[in-house]
């Protein structure tokens, strides 16, 4: 199970009641953002679905409620109603120790429930959470809805990504939010920051929530490397397809290369080329490029073959951590209501590579893999990160749509090398 090990016992009175109200403040304000992204559309917009990888809003409302019913309401609140019983099989995502869903590429056709529903849904298990977190609660139980919220701000990023990629899919090229003035920024240039040899702790060490994906934490070895001060920008990728980039396979892997004869692509998802200038779609609209914003919606692939370009080469996760564990936390999340990566401001040669956090997931050269020791929790609730595994990367450091209280140094999100509809960026390093 995700999070904390310690034990509620050891707690005093007075700190398991603080604890119980911190986590309840906690739900209605993860719950309410959820229902605050999705304020902005239209129940047309919440129902439809633009490819099977993405979900409809709706489809998201109802499933992370799902969650906590299927989880947490079910098995411990003995006087608690299921609100529809066909919601087990509609909402279900990937659990089959649960039992029979949806296929996820017709979530899209479920025109029933309608938007109305789906939200007297949410209210039903709300009401419900509430009165359940009023109680005395193992910490198991604890641990569950901690995991649930986690898992709820994951969807809070999808709902985001996956709009737009819906409205992309519009010749009316809608957008999510109003439009916001581009001021240009000029960063500094990119430099160099080297770390030495050495044994590294990487992972979760139990203090806050963690996945079972970031445990157990463990000891590895990272050769001398250097990181990249920034991401890679805009301007920068330009660069790349001007000189042939997307037509050189010397640059790519295989499957890349297959990728990009197969698609095609000859730019990162959302560009578009008008009159020899580049722009893309942004949750605001259609915009010309701002070449020192970071890249992003780029594939695996992508930034493997740029970074062979540049004569460089993506980190690993274990050296990405390494560098990020001696920065804060902080840069455009979600909540800066930006929804869009920015330039870095500018910074001094020795401060440290900026933009570890926020504006793009950045790729790692790592294949999603378990830690050394990694055991999957027992039950259903195991299938929530071990089964994927296999044929993933793994990516850091958040994007301009994670809230910022998800995020950490050890987090490690993971996609397919072909997926390039989450905010997926670059950032490079070399030997020393």
């Amino acid at each position: 199970m995700s999070g904390s090990r310690n034990h509620r016992d050891s707690a005093a009175p007075s700190d398991r009641l603080t604890a119980r109200s911190a986590l309840a403040s906690r739900f209605e304000r993860i719950r309410t953002q959820t229902e605050t992204l999705a304020q902005r559309l239209s129940a047309e917009d919440c129902a439809l679905q633009s490819m099977p990888d993405a979900s409809p809003v709706k489809w998201h409302l109802a499933h992370t409620t799902w969650f906590f019913e299927t989880f947490v309401l079910l098995p411990q609140a003995r006087d608690y109603t299921a609100f529809d019983p066909h919601f087990r099989v509609l909402f279900n995502s990937y659990y089959h120790g649960v039992g029979d869903k949806h296929p996820r590429p017709e979530r899209g056709l479920l025109s029933r429930p309608d938007l109305a529903t789906v939200y007297n849904y949410r209210a039903h298990v709300d009401r419900a959470m509430r009165t359940l977190l009023t109680r005395e609660l193992e910490w198991e139980i604890v641990a569950l809805i901690l995991l649930g919220l986690h898992h709820e701000q994951q969807h809070q990023e999808l709902i985001l990504t996956d709009v737009k990629h819906l409205f992309s899919r519009n010749p009316l090229r809608p957008a999510y939010a109003s439009r916001w003035p581009l001021l240009p920024v000029k960063p500094a240039a990119l430099t160099w920051h080297r770390y030495e040899p050495g044994l590294t702790s990487i992972g979760h060490r139990g203090e806050g929530f963690g996945f079972d994906n970031e445990e157990p934490a463990h000891q590895a070895f990272i050769a001398p490397f250097a990181l990249a001060s920034r991401p890679v920008t805009h301007g920068e990728f330009a660069a790349f397809i001007a000189d042939g980039g997307y037509r050189r396979p010397e640059l790519w892997l295989s499957l890349g290369f297959d990728s990009v004869q197969a698609q095609p692509w000859q730019a990162p998802l959302y560009w578009e080329e008008r009159d020899g200038r580049w722009w893309t779609f942004t949750l605001r609209g259609m915009a010309e490029i701002d070449p020192h914003a970071p890249v992003c919606h780029v594939s695996y692939f992508e930034a493997d073959a740029y970074a062979r370009w540049a004569c460089a080469r993506l980190p690993t996760e274990f050296e990405w951590e390494a560098a990020a564990r001696e920065v804060t936390p902080e840069g455009n999340f979600v909540d800066s209501g930006v929804l869009h990566p920015l330039p870095s401001a500018g910074f001094a040669n020795g401060s440290g590579p900026q933009q570890l956090y926020g504006d793009v997931w950045e790729w790692t050269s790592s294949s999603y893999a378990p830690y050394p020791g990694f055991r999957a929790a027992a039950g259903a609730v195991g299938e929530y990160n071990g089964k994927f595994m296999c044929n993933q990367y793994v990516l850091r450091g958040g994007s301009c749509a994670t809230p910022a209280s998800h995020i950490r140094a050890t987090y490690r999100n993971f996609f397919p090398p072909e997926a390039r509809w989450q905010f997926s960026g670059i950032r490079l390093a070399r030997d020393v």
